[in-house]
């Protein structure tokens, strides 16, 4: 590693020089001190930061410190450092995601409490989608604070760290973000360094994965970073899942003059997947099918496909007001064919084993095409008013989002190998198992599809135009105060087909929301806080549902649509946060109450647009618990905890109230630790628990049977351990190994609102990794 000084008096840019080296190698002394820095502070302060001081830091440290805690939100429009901000903020770092052995983010986010994982509408198999204080989140999903629309699937290769915002947050994000949102904050270049990073990793179940990580300079100005991935697997405990990932990240700086810098990235990521819809729900055992056979056909697969070209400018127009802006344009295409599996009896009328127990397999599909442009101002300025310095931020953004969803024409080159009955009567069907409850020879092979890419069944658009402003504002020597307001302007379209026919939704509205906090500084190393925050959701929000007005697509005929009101969420939140052991490790606590009120409800069969208009309202109320850093020399923690309990208010359906949201886990746990003994060696682990939660569709009641009194769909409680160890050769070579799942548990992350899928869990798995600095 060789390193260069930054150039007396030349503004850093955002915090893409030393924060990118320093992660490169995994200082957090470097991390810490930067980031408490250069984000507020004038340009001429913020070069002479960065000094020779912290280059003999990360000497020093290197790659043998990981990085457990951060002073900053990545998101330079939160200017308090994390212990001072009002709110619950999680924020998981580039080195403790990779040693706990986890890449893509679905499986980041699934073992974090708070967080839990849902299903698409009729085996939508597109991306993530994640749930956060039981509020769909899947819309809600950043890369560098602007919005990653479309469902698609997302790496880490270019992740610097991952911040989950808990509680409505459209102060920041603008629509939606009812329960939270998740920024992802990329590797930039940096102009401080050059460094070079290789990791090479092989494992069980054919794990095959190789990143490179390099930054050059070019000149005293300018540099270029290069990430880059390659990867491929089977899923653990599932014969023929296949994922396989291959990306890349061009990033560049140009610091044209002490005031003026730009930071460019081009990004790329192509995934294919055969994806695997995991069991289904016994109704009679009241529990999940064990061990079942790989059902998934040679021909399924689940393709995402993303382009995406970001630039940032920072301007200090004086040493106390600054511009920045990011603009992004990007393109993003899915696709998916896969297959599902449900428990049922062949007919009396089957040929080879009439009314035996049998496994039918059906066919899930759908295309998405993604277009979008969005840019974002943000002026920074400090004025003192009345003898108070605020801390103001004046934003201006503007988002054009168009999704195009569409379908495959499919055709089934074998026939059914069995009799079953269905909504159309007694038909032959595809039988995973045969007369004697085996599974089928070549069971990948009996469909035997072929397919071409259909119509289009849903075109949607929203352009969106945003205006803000925030502030922060020390009034009194021990009490800050936050405060944003927030009006959103957009144009809506939504051209449908669907079993309702077809339909144009076309309506123009705003949206206002804002957020107000209070911290008390108790003690030095210590405050109380108090927030209100609020946030608003659109009908049809969701861009990959047409009029299908379950799991959250339009809900209405046009004119009734265009006349509902957005659903409004309110949230309180009562907190404390204390730096202990040194100011080494964050500890917090929090007790809050979301009212989510004008929710929009399906009705029937959720698959038309028929629906009821603002009728709805729940309640998520809970507290949570964090630690993040060291607690003493060597030790190293990230935890959480969320005890929550959710309750439908009002509903169309009286039966409804009272009854639990779907999707909702009352308890969730998280902790990661790492130990490290000596120079040459580190070892830990991460546990991760869920409790039981009931199926449903999304923001609503889970689904009940009166009748017997209970939830009609459960997804059982787990618990999962992950390990793993560090052995630092030399400086230049590292090696860990990771153990995932270790105890074998075979667990569900999610069901499908009639149970007929559930996502599995991966098995346990074996994985050695190779790092290679040079």
């Amino acid at each position: 590693m060789t390193h260069k000084k930054h150039p007396q008096g030349l503004a850093l840019s955002l915090g893409a020089t030393s924060i990118a080296a320093a992660l490169a190698i995994g200082s957090s002394a470097v991390y810490a001190q930067e980031n408490e820095t250069c984000d507020n502070t004038s340009s001429a302060e913020c070069a002479a930061q960065s000094s020779d001081e912290a280059i003999e830091l990360i000497k020093i440290h290197g790659i043998r410190h990981s990085i457990y805690r951060v002073n900053k939100s990545g998101d330079p429009r939160r200017l308090a450092d994390l212990v001072d901000t009002p709110q619950t903020i999680s924020v998981l770092t580039q080195d403790q995601i990779q040693e706990s052995g986890k890449t893509d983010l679905q499986e980041i986010l699934a073992a974090q409490s708070g967080v839990t994982l849902g299903t698409g509408e009729n085996g939508n198999a597109f991306g993530d989608r994640y749930i956060i204080r039981g509020h769909e989140a899947r819309s809600d999903v950043f890369v560098d604070g602007l919005r990653d629309p479309g469902m698609t699937t997302r790496e880490s290769f270019a992740t610097e760290r991952v911040e989950i915002t808990k509680g409505p947050s459209s102060t920041f994000a603008g629509r939606g973000s009812s329960g939270g949102a998740v920024n992802s904050i990329t590797k930039k270049a940096s102009t401080s360094y050059n460094f070079g990073r290789v990791d090479l990793s092989a494992g069980s179940d054919d794990y095959f994965r190789v990143t490179a990580d390099y930054n050059a300079t070019l000149t005293d100005n300018a540099a270029v970073r290069i990430n880059a991935l390659t990867a491929d697997e089977t899923k653990p405990g599932r014969d023929r899942i296949e994922r396989e990932r291959d990306g890349l990240q061009l990033s560049g700086v140009y610091e044209a003059t002490d005031a003026l810098s730009f930071i460019a990235d081009v990004y790329y990521l192509d995934a294919k997947d055969r994806p695997d819809l995991g069991s289904y729900f016994d109704r009679d055992a009241r529990q999940p099918i064990r061990d079942i056979v790989v059902y998934a056909q040679d021909e399924d697969f689940l393709e995402s496909e993303v382009n995406t070209f970001t630039l940032r400018t920072n301007y200090w127009i004086t040493d106390e007001v600054r511009l920045y802006n990011a603009t992004r344009t990007g393109k993003t295409e899915n696709g998916y064919i896969t297959t599902g599996a449900r428990g049922t009896n062949r007919d009396a009328s089957d040929p080879v084993a009439p009314g035996a127990a049998t496994i039918t397999l059906s066919t899930h599909q759908g295309w998405q095409e993604v277009d979008y442009f969005t840019t974002q101002f943000n002026l920074f300025v400090n004025p003192v008013v009345l003898g108070q310095t605020h801390q103001l931020v004046f934003g201006l953004e503007y988002t054009d989002e168009s999704v195009d969803n569409g379908v495959y024409s499919i055709a089934y080159g074998n026939e059914g190998n069995c009799m079953v009955s269905g909504r159309g009567g007694v038909s032959q069907g595809y039988c995973a198992l045969d007369g004697d409850g085996n599974a089928v020879a070549n069971v990948g092979g009996l469909m035997n599809r072929s397919f071409t890419k259909d119509s289009t069944d849903a075109l949607f658009d929203i352009e969106t135009v945003s205006v803000y402003i925030m502030d922060t504002v020390k009034v009194a020597e021990n009490v800050d105060v936050f405060f944003g307001i927030r009006q959103d302007s957009f144009d809506y379209s939504n051209d449908t087909t669907s079993r309702s026919g077809d339909l144009l939704y076309q309506f123009s509205d705003s949206m206002y929301n804002g957020h107000l906090g209070v911290v008390y500084e108790v003690a030095e190393n210590g405050n109380l806080y108090a927030t209100y925050s609020t946030a608003t959701n659109i009908n049809g929000g969701e861009s990959d549902l047409g009029a299908n007005c379950g799991y959250g697509g339009l809900c209405g005929d046009p004119t009734q649509a265009a006349e509902a009101d957005p659903e409004t969420v309110e949230n309180i939140e009562l907190g404390t946060k204390w730096m202990v052991f040194d100011e080494q490790l964050m500890a917090t606590a929090a007790i809050f109450r979301m009212t989510k009120g004008d929710v929009m409800e399906s009705v029937g069969d959720s698959y038309s647009t028929l629906g009821t208009l603002n009728t709805g309202k729940n309640r998520v109320q809970g507290a949570e618990f964090g630690l993040s850093g060291d607690i003493i020399e060597g030790l190293s923690v990230q935890a959480s905890a969320s005890l929550m309990s959710s309750k439908v208010l009002e509903s169309y359906s009286e039966s409804n109230v009272g009854l639990a949201l779907s999707n909702f886990a009352d308890r969730s746990y998280y902790v990661q630790l790492r130990y490290q003994p000596n120079e040459t060696f580190a070892f830990g682990g991460d546990y991760s628990y869920q409790s039981e939660m009931y199926g449903g569709q999304p923001d609503t009641a889970a689904g009940y049977d009166a009748d017997a009194g209970q939830y009609s769909i459960v997804v059982p409680s787990y618990a999962v351990v992950n390990l793993f160890a560090n052995y630092y050769v030399n400086e230049k070579l590292t090696v860990r190994v990771n153990i995932g799942n270790a105890f074998d548990e075979e667990y569900w992350t999610a069901a499908y609102r009639s149970g007929s899928f559930m996502y599995l869990g991966d098995g346990r798995n074996f994985r050695a990794t190779i790092n290679y600095e040079f």
